[in-house]
């Protein structure tokens, strides 16, 4: 790939995938109520998968193994072969680097679930893709939101550095994305197709995942690899608009 405009910064690359929702259905199903079940989606969240990666291994497993399953503190003592008081610093110590890893406020702020409020904001966000509409995508971003594309290295924050990154990737593309919904770790994702020149068809280019903060979007992130598309139950091609 050649090179994108000069980033916001770089950063170390991180190997995050982006997971999808139906697969989480019945995890979230075991939660005892609407807010806990809130909350268990929000655990798997992409900037949660992202700080996870950060953390030692030990910590990393007793957090998932008690804040995504559910396991409480004395099972996951078990399993890790560890005592419970053990687990409940390594939890402690887990928990702090991941509040510092996930940005500010972006849990007091998060827009809920499929709602009427999320729908809206998503159908905007994708009939301005669709149309290569770059402000106004833009004008649907946080000042302070983030693009990224997991594992590059680079990163855009704010609506300049990002316009600049879309027209360019629109620039060598040449066509617009045509976006089909969907959800990935428990967040609005889209997977998109780019018509084939050659035939009349578009065929499946990468997965766009959305993290919302109230009626904006605050992240963006972009993951180009093609073969995460069939995961998501999506077709590889589309019959071209």
């Amino acid at each position: 790939m050649a090179e994108p405009p000069e980033p916001t910064r770089r950063v170390e690359p991180i190997w995050l995938e982006p997971y999808p929702d139906f697969l989480l259905e019945g995890l979230a199903d075991t939660a005892p109520g609407p807010e806990a079940r809130y909350e268990t989606r929000e655990s798997v969240g992409l900037a949660f998968v992202a700080a996870l990666q950060h953390l030692p291994p030990r910590q990393r497993a007793a957090v998932v193994l008690r804040d995504v399953l559910g396991f409480h503190a004395v099972e996951v003592a078990e399993i890790l072969e560890s005592s419970e008081a053990s687990v409940k610093g390594a939890l402690q110590r887990a928990r702090a680097t991941i509040d510092e890893r996930i940005p500010p406020g972006a849990r007091e702020h998060a827009t809920l679930p499929r709602s009427t409020r999320e729908r809206e904001l998503v159908t905007r966000f994708a009939d301005a893709v669709e149309r290569g509409d770059t402000q106004s995508i833009v004008s649907l971003l946080t000042e302070d939101a983030w693009l990224t594309m997991p594992p590059e290295p680079y990163e855009y924050q704010g609506g300049p550095a990002i316009a600049t990154f879309l027209e360019d990737r629109a620039a060598r593309r040449g066509a617009h994305l045509q976006l089909v919904p969907t959800r990935a770790n428990g967040q609005p994702a889209f997977g998109c197709y780019l018509p084939d020149a050659h035939a009349p068809i578009a065929r499946a280019y990468g997965l766009m995942v959305l993290t919302l903060s109230e009626d904006s979007v605050s992240a963006i992130t972009w993951f180009g690899e093609r073969s995460l598309v069939p995961r998501f139950g999506l077709p590889r091609t589309l019959p071209e608009q």
